[in-house]
């Protein structure tokens, strides 16, 4: 069976065509620039096949896409038809996904629905889905796979705000979590690690840490808290993310610079984190290449976001009452030893110690905790779109 992973951007469509006999990816790339002017990066049989093509919109750059996979030096496939089902990432699924499902009229409703709780995400998950549609017609099935599902075991002590409860009631203002997809799959990777497949009897901490990070606290193979908010906002500092701050700084700096909410909203998203405390492109090279250089502020951003990691997992070795494994995943998590050691050096109060050789390996599934760890650390590189795959498989498979 032959899979079609999609994740659209606003302005990109990022893919991926999966082979699930084997699960081996036949074709990837992305669409970008879309209502700009467009341009195709795609990769087959080892090599990259990259060229400037108009795409005024989402159902244009998925006609972009189905030529790529059928003709030219990058085709993978002889017909469309050899395509079973295409499935999509969706951010937002509020409180009601807690599982992937098929698209239908009613789910893409409920995706409408979310829109303010994700007004840049979800509509590109719906132009997304709309483009799909127009290009392979309705017969093929289509799977929605939430970034927010994973997190819905969370007990309301955890997902709930201290406002008016009016506020949950009439806006869904809660705690939702992102990076479902990401923390499902590592720490299913890390129970078989553990020798516990089904995640019973386990308490793990999976850390995803790239452009955007979130941590998760996972007892029993279900989440009981995770980083992020009610948007990908909140948690610890990030790359341009500022994660949590006082509340009353944000309607501080609304009076004082004039700024309307969606220029705030743009300033703690993308202008803030490491790129804002450092003045640098968010990258943890230039970061490190510039305390290197006796950059003081380059070493105060890091050294913030490195503590609140660690802050972080403390709080939910409280929560789990301790923990058998942490998950390092994505790109910082997956491919920075100095990241890894200064979190960990966090823990070593804790009996927490590392394997320094082991933790200079980049995009490696490896275990980098010492043998005399009391608390083993696994770094294991994610595969969402894997996770898409594999759910619209077994959904298909089931129809």
């Amino acid at each position: 069976m032959k899979i079609l992973v999609i994740n659209a951007g606003s302005s990109s469509m990022k893919y991926q065509l999966m082979d699930m006999d084997g699960e081996v990816v036949l074709a990837k790339g992305n669409c970008e620039r879309i209502g700009v002017d467009g341009h195709l990066e795609h990769k087959a049989h080892g090599q990259e096949f990259c060229r400037d093509v108009a795409m005024p919109d989402h159902t244009v750059a998925f006609e972009v896409l189905k030529d790529a996979l059928i003709s030219g030096e990058g085709k993978v496939i002889d017909d469309l038809s050899e395509i079973a089902a295409i499935g999509h990432r969706v951010v937002q699924g509020g409180s009601s996904f807690t599982a992937s499902c098929l698209i239908n009229d009613e789910v893409v409703e409920k995706v409408k629905q979310y829109i303010p709780l994700a007004p840049i995400h979800n509509p590109a998950c719906l132009r997304g889905i709309e483009a799909a549609t127009a290009a392979f017609g309705t017969d093929i099935p289509q799977v929605a796979v939430f970034d927010t599902a994973f997190h819905q075991t969370m007990p309301e002590k955890a997902y709930m705000y201290g406002l008016p409860y009016e506020y949950y009631e009439k806006y869904g203002i809660r705690r939702y979590g992102f990076h479902g997809t990401s923390h499902r799959f590592v720490s299913q990777r890390c129970f078989e690690l553990l020798g516990k497949p089904d995640g019973k009897g386990t308490r793990v901490i999976t850390c995803h840490i790239g452009s955007g990070a979130s941590i998760a606290a996972i007892k029993d193979g279900e989440v009981v808290d995770t980083s992020m908010g009610m948007t990908p906002l909140d948690g610890f500092m990030m790359s341009t993310r500022c994660g949590a701050v006082d509340p009353s700084a944000v309607t501080f700096l609304m009076e004082k610079e004039g700024l309307t909410p969606a220029e705030m909203d743009n300033i703690m998203n993308k202008k803030s984190g490491l790129t804002g405390l450092t003045g640098l492109k968010p990258d943890d090279r230039d970061v490190c290449a510039a305390i290197e250089q006796g950059d003081k502020r380059a070493k105060m951003a890091w050294d913030v976001r490195s503590y609140q990691i660690a802050k972080t997992i403390g709080g939910y070795l409280m929560a789990l009452g301790g923990a058998d494994a942490i998950v390092l995943t994505a790109g910082s998590g997956e491919n920075q030893y100095q990241l890894r050691k200064d979190i960990m050096d966090y823990l070593a109060w804790l009996g927490v110690t590392i394997d320094d050789e082991a933790a200079h390996v980049r995009r490696t599934e490896i275990e980098i905790s010492g043998k005399d760890s009391a608390i083993r650390v696994f770094v294991i590189p994610t595969d969402e779109e894997l996770v898409i795959a594999r759910d619209t498989k077994a959904i298909v498979a089931a129809m």
